[in-house]
């Protein structure tokens, strides 16, 4: 699957960034049997902005914004495009006062693997 997933990446024009360490005491990923539980991801690029089961999308915005759901279909939709059918899942977005480093969009998630 790992290669299938690498070839749709580069027919794509996607480039993964490097991972960095997390800002705090936690880690990018846990692995549970076949689940793979994704940590908040920001929009971060090898250190300057970096990117990317069931899929949550935090987005920083003002109390009467109520879009976020429209904020967060580019990540459904990337995921979607990349694994077909089997990228479609479940999901939650919400608004936030204020995310991590004042950035725009934080992304959670959780994978079956297997």
């Amino acid at each position: 699957m790992s290669g299938r997933i690498e070839a749709r990446l580069k027919e794509l024009g996607i480039e993964l960034p490097q991972q960095q360490a997390p800002w705090a005491n936690y880690v990018p990923y846990t692995i549970s049997g076949e689940l793979v539980f994704i940590s908040g991801q920001i929009c971060q690029w090898n250190g300057e902005r970096r990117h990317v089961g069931r899929l949550g999308g935090f987005v920083n915005c003002a109390p009467d914004f109520t879009d976020m759901p429209q904020v967060i279909n580019g990540a459904s939709d990337l995921m979607v495009e990349i694994f077909g059918d089997i990228g479609r899942h479940a999901r939650l977005a919400v608004g936030a006062s204020s995310l991590p480093g004042g950035l725009a969009v934080e992304i959670e998630a959780t994978f079956e693997i297997g």
